[in-house]
């Protein structure tokens, strides 16, 4: 009886003992296992940095090869080898032969801004007094010809040193959106995208980009002489006592501007006429520009997005090189005023062109707007930089690690 109990008792220490050790080697495995998972997450971790990382600078070494818009898969250049892909280019002329003048052009350098206009023949003096001045700073020049007449500029000395596209009857941004493609204007440190109807007597396009790199201003704009006959926002009129501004203050109006003003047109903003942007800032711009609203209205308010930060800073109209917009409408035609002849076209074909054009300009407008208010419903990640809330969120957090 005794051996039996004997017996068990040792059966239950030996199953606790076994138990134990079990126990034990359990223990001791799971340190072990917490330190392969902890590796294991590591590399994978490291493996998928690693791979974004590749994936970033692919896109930016050769935006071409893994561009997917417009429904053309990266896959379609597979039959390529990888390295002759050039994914840039630009609008410099090239010579169909080296010649010595041609080597010693190339030495010096070519211009790294560029200078685009929309043009028709009426503005010839006026575009040709806006070129040379730009010609003198190393600027490339890109005409728009909206009225196809190209024979026309054939005399002026530095018109076959420009570039020219035709197209009948296309706005600013319809030729802007076709012919300025980021990796077309990516050598160019800044875009000048201007209308044709502008006075420069008071503009040096030099002077104005030392002023623009010294503040930090990714888009810009000269400011408007006070006698301009074109101005629809305050903030774009000269102040002169200021070499340059970001904000206007105006309690008038049905937009009143103060210090608690946080967007357009108080701050942030620039019009469409005469913009200058940087290379990443076009770059932004560019994509926002939409391919079928051609006229471009409502787009001004938004380029601020554009500004690679905070638009009331990086945004801004300088003040002591400014300009002078004369209004005159001459895409589509002359208005039609009393006893022109424009009038009398009316009254035979019955189309007033200018006022049809505003037309369509103000219905462009509305269906800009309702796209951009579908596109943020549309995009769950997308959170305003701009908004209010986010401020005071990432004010809080600053507030929190100082």
């Amino acid at each position: 009886m005794k051996a039996s109990k004997s017996w068990h008792l040792l059966l239950k220490k030996g199953h606790f003992s076994f138990e134990g050790g079990v126990c034990g080697v359990k223990m001791k495995q799971l340190p072990l296992m917490g330190i392969v998972c902890t590796v294991m997450l590591f590399i994978v971790y490291r493996t998928t940095n690693y791979q974004y990382q590749q994936t970033e600078i692919e896109s930016k070494l050769h935006p071409f090869y893994t561009l997917k818009d417009g429904g053309m898969a990266a896959s379609s250049l597979n039959s390529l080898p990888h390295g002759i892909i050039e994914p840039r280019s630009d609008l410099e002329l090239k010579p169909l032969w080296t010649t010595s003048s041609t080597k010693s052009q190339d030495n010096v350098g070519s211009a790294h801004n560029l200078l685009a206009m929309p043009v028709g023949i009426r503005q010839k003096e006026n575009v040709d007094t806006i070129v040379q001045k730009f010609l003198s700073e190393n600027f490339t020049v890109i005409l728009f010809h909206y009225d196809c007449n190209v024979n026309g500029w054939r005399d002026l000395e530095w018109s076959k040193e420009a570039i020219h596209i035709v197209a009948h009857n296309q706005t600013k941004w319809w030729f802007a959106k076709r012919f300025l493609h980021p990796a077309v204007v990516s050598i160019y440190d800044y875009i000048f995208l201007w209308d044709e109807d502008l006075g420069v007597d008071n503009f040096h396009p030099g002077r104005y980009l030392e002023i623009v790199r010294s503040e930090g201003l990714e888009i810009s704009q000269p400011a408007l002489d006070p006698n301009s006959t074109g101005i629809h926002h305050r903030i774009t009129i000269r102040n002169r006592m200021h070499k340059f501004h970001r904000r206007v203050y105006d309690v008038r109006g049905s937009v009143k501007c103060s210090d608690d003003s946080e967007g357009p047109p108080c701050t942030g903003f620039v019009e469409g006429m005469a913009p200058v942007f940087s290379k990443s800032a076009w770059d932004c711009a560019w994509h926002l520009i939409q391919n079928d609203l051609v006229h471009g209205w409502g787009m001004d308010m938004k380029l601020g997005y554009c500004a690679q930060g905070d638009r009331t800073k990086k945004v801004g109209v300088v003040d002591s090189e400014y300009i002078v917009h004369q209004s005159i409408q001459t895409l589509g035609g002359a208005s039609a005023k009393k006893g022109s002849s424009r009038q009398k076209y009316v009254k035979r074909h019955g189309v007033d062109v200018r006022l049809e054009i505003r037309r369509q300009s103000t219905t462009e407008l509305q269906i800009f707007k309702e796209r951009w208010e579908r596109a943020i419903k549309e995009d769950k990640n997308w959170v305003d930089p701009f908004s209010r809330r986010r401020r005071r969120s990432l004010s809080r957090r600053h507030k929190l690690k100082v």
